[in-house]
């Protein structure tokens, strides 16, 4: 069933005094900054909840899903799980069927609801940077943070923005999305990425941490503006080489904490969410663990 996306502020979620749990799952997700997120969240607001990382795969999420008991308020989910929950949520929103994954569940009166907050950690990173109206858009990479992307870019007034993969085949995922979004997307090759950047005001890497090296020089001489989604190993060669540039940068981290920031206030009801105090938690952490 689908679901109005917009975040939805629930009062009969457990109170402030109220103890509960929430967890992110994923696979390989011992590294997950979700749990020093979420917990700086909780600690702000005063709620004595519980966040913990659980390593979760496909063949085990929905027994997973079926085990939360009443002291759970909610999931975050990562990567593989976002695409293999869809069916086994009973509201999903239209933003989080479009983009094809759901990154949050809450649960409600028994029901679980789901809903894709990375679109709004990717456009309110860029709004926030004072990228809020670019001109054009190349996203890099084909996947499911791709997809995100361009739901983002969408809700920036970009309709037709490139995609850039090794191989055509590698954006079936984002095209299918775009299709669904209502978006036209022109598939390029990166060995056309120099041609591309000539007109590109703003390019999104959603590739892995170390992918975009290669084509930090050639993004730095087209003086776009970047967002690089990779969190940690800040600030990235691509950041670094645009940073020279005078080019406008947007770190991953800002986007991973408006994305957790959406899950907080739709898993807690509450939608007094501690920006700030999330921020500073993030890059302690992540100065921890470059130290």
């Amino acid at each position: 069933m689908r679901a109005d996306h917009k975040p939805v502020v629930d009062h009969t979620r457990p109170s402030r005094r109220t103890a509960a749990r929430a967890a992110v799952l994923g696979s390989s997700i011992g590294q997950s900054l979700s749990p020093t997120l979420h917990r700086a969240a909780y600690a702000a607001m005063g709620l004595d909840w519980d966040f913990e990382a659980i390593e979760c795969d496909e063949s085990t999420l929905h027994g997973m899903l079926d085990a939360r008991n009443s002291s759970w308020a909610g999931l975050a989910l990562a990567m593989p799980l976002k695409r293999a929950a869809l069916p086994w949520i009973d509201e999903v929103t239209d933003l989080a069927l479009d983009v094809g994954g759901v990154n949050t569940v809450a649960f409600r009166k028994g029901r679980t609801f789901g809903d894709n907050t990375d679109a709004h950690g990717i456009a309110l990173a860029l709004r926030e940077a004072g990228v809020d109206t670019p001109s054009s858009a190349l996203v890099l990479g084909g996947g499911a943070t791709a997809s995100s992307a361009l739901a983002a870019l969408r809700e920036l007034g970009i309709r037709e923005p490139g995609v850039v993969v090794r191989e055509h085949r590698r954006a079936t995922e984002a095209q299918a999305a775009a299709g669904r979004l209502g978006m036209a997307v022109d598939v390029h090759t990166f060995d056309r990425l120099d041609e591309l950047l000539h007109s590109a005001g703003l390019v999104i890497s959603t590739l892995p941490a170390g992918a975009a090296d290669q084509y930090a020089a050639a993004i730095m001489h087209s003086r776009a503006a970047v967002l690089d989604v990779v969190p940690s190993a800040w600030p990235t060669r691509l950041a670094k080489a645009a940073g020279f540039a005078g080019s406008t940068v947007v770190d991953g981290l800002s986007m991973l904490v408006h994305q957790a920031a959406r899950q907080v206030a739709l898993i807690t009801g509450h939608s007094d969410v501690p920006v700030a105090a999330m921020r500073e938690a993030g890059q302690t952490e992540l100065a921890r663990r470059a130290g």
